[in-house]
């Protein structure tokens, strides 16, 4: 990822003395799977390695005695689940990932699961005192349910809106174009594809598929059929031309609806680290599993792309970001915590696993500085969160299902939820109601199968500039999926 040089230096700074981080909040991406056109698709070894590669990191920098940013009053070595909230879709891919890298942040205990009895014997627990933290699978994810085994993005959010503008994408000039003009070097692949592609389906249309199979084969199959034909250049414009596609169906700056998984995780986000908070520390980590599509519709929502055109492009397996809450207040306890004017964030990413890949810190919606006050990371966020029943509803266009009595009840409400502000005791002021404490109703919201697509994120090399588009496709409510 092109990074300034600016960033660069910022970000190889340590953490002032004085700073206590408080709290995170980790959006994370599966390690490496087998190909979503060769269902079923399952986490791969180099994948669970990845991801636990990934939970070690986070354990040397959050967790341990010695953490280079130790998270206050966080448990080191045996984990309090109190302490932990772990989220992941019902999902092979993601539940399995969201496993392996729970065992990095805390592994076996060891002695210390050692457990004495009445009778002086003692008891270690299974496989050298394995550590068994409850990962909560639930439709609260931001990812749909079963996400890896579908091959579309938009269709399983439930959101009418969103589907609609993603189809808007489809009749475009710009994806017109593209098809088109990148006819011939797809067919150009069919001693590769042609097994599973057909000539119609061999296009741009379906070029995150494409691009997926083709690289799930070069990572692990020792031969692949005509791989002379798979060029270095010829990789690049898979990989670019998938971005492309993928970035087209998750964000769209004037039509901001497409984004609805990002609006969504930017509410889940707020809400959790609030909750952080309000609840002085109880909570302090905050951990979510899902797709690639999430990572994506983000970076558009929170201005990213305009950091680095990178933000516009698939991420890595196991990449992940995290929002940090930290304070320079110089006396933490559960009787004296810090006040919301002491508290600040900073978002960081690291794109592949974090054990390999340098965990980044760089500046959220259009703003110059890289750590921000929690009113100003509140306020922003709050722009393009959907945080409850009847905003998403509106937002979407829905009327039926959860919709048909939020819609008849709330709109007397509307106004007075919209400039309402949400206070905790601890004088942490929130300006839009129904996002920060409506965890409940986010959990109805999201319950609409598949309500936020699926990651997708940044990529480490330029895009290259595509001709024009060509062919048109389409999203549909019922058959699409989310991708990861």
């Amino acid at each position: 990822m092109e990074l300034k040089t600016l960033l660069l230096s910022l970000t190889a700074l340590p953490l002032t003395t004085a700073e206590t981080v408080l709290g995170v909040y980790i959006f994370h991406r599966h390690g490496d799977r087998s190909a979503k056109s060769l269902p079923p698709v399952n986490l791969t070894s180099l994948g669970a390695d990845q991801v636990y590669q990934s939970g070690n990191f986070y354990r040397e920098r959050y967790v341990m005695s010695n953490a280079s940013s130790q998270i206050h009053g966080l448990s080191t070595d045996i984990a309090v689940p109190s302490q932990l909230s772990i989220l992941s879709p019902s999902d092979a891919v993601l539940q399995s990932s969201s496993l392996a890298f729970l065992q990095g942040v805390y592994p076996p205990a060891g002695s210390l699961s050692v457990s004495k009895l009445a009778n002086s014997s003692e008891v270690e627990a299974p496989l050298g005192g394995y550590q068994y933290i409850p990962v909560t699978s639930s439709s609260t994810a931001s990812t749909s349910t079963d996400a890896e085994s579908s091959e579309w993005l938009q269709g399983g959010s439930g959101c009418g809106n969103a589907v609609v503008s993603s189809n808007n994408y489809f009749q475009s000039t710009e994806y017109l174009n593209t098809l088109s003009s990148t006819k011939s070097f797809y067919s150009n692949l069919s001693p590769i594809i042609g097994g599973l592609f057909s000539t119609s389906a061999a296009t741009f249309k379906n070029a995150y598929t494409i691009f997926d199979y083709i690289n799930v084969g070069r990572i692990h199959n020792s031969s692949i059929p005509s791989d002379d034909l798979l060029t270095d250049e010829t990789v690049f414009q898979l990989r670019t031309l998938a971005d492309n596609h993928e970035w087209n169906l998750a964000y769209n700056e004037s039509d901001t609806i497409r984004a609805v998984a990002g609006a969504t995780l930017a509410a889940q986000i707020l809400q959790q680290l609030n909750s952080t908070l309000t609840g002085k520390g109880a909570t302090p980590v905050s951990i979510q599993f899902g797709a690639y599509a999430s990572f994506m519709s983000f970076f558009g929502l929170a201005q990213l792309h305009k950091v680095s055109v990178n933000f516009t492009g698939i991420v890595d397996y196991a990449s992940s970001m995290a929002f940090e809450l930290v304070t320079n207040a110089t006396t933490i306890s559960s009787t004296s915590y810090p006040a919301a004017s002491d508290v600040s964030v900073r978002f960081l990413m690291a794109n592949g696993t974090a054990a390999q890949n340098p965990l980044t810190a760089y500046p959220l919606f259009g703003q110059d500085d890289i750590l921000l006050p929690w009113t100003t990371f509140a306020s922003e966020m709050n722009k393009f969160a959907i945080g409850d029943t009847a905003a998403w509803c509106q937002a979407c266009g829905n009327t039926t299902g959860v919709c048909a009595s939020s819609t008849s009840s709330s709109s007397g409400d509307d106004s007075s939820s919209a400039t309402a502000a949400s206070t905790s005791g601890n004088g942490i002021s929130l300006p839009v109601a129904g996002v920060i404490g409506a965890l409940v109703t986010l959990v109805v919201i999201l319950g609409i199968e598949g309500l936020v697509y699926a990651l997708a994120g940044l990529r480490l090399v330029k895009k290259s500039t595509l001709a024009s588009l060509g062919g048109a496709g389409t999203v549909s409510s019922t058959t699409a999926g989310a991708k990861a």
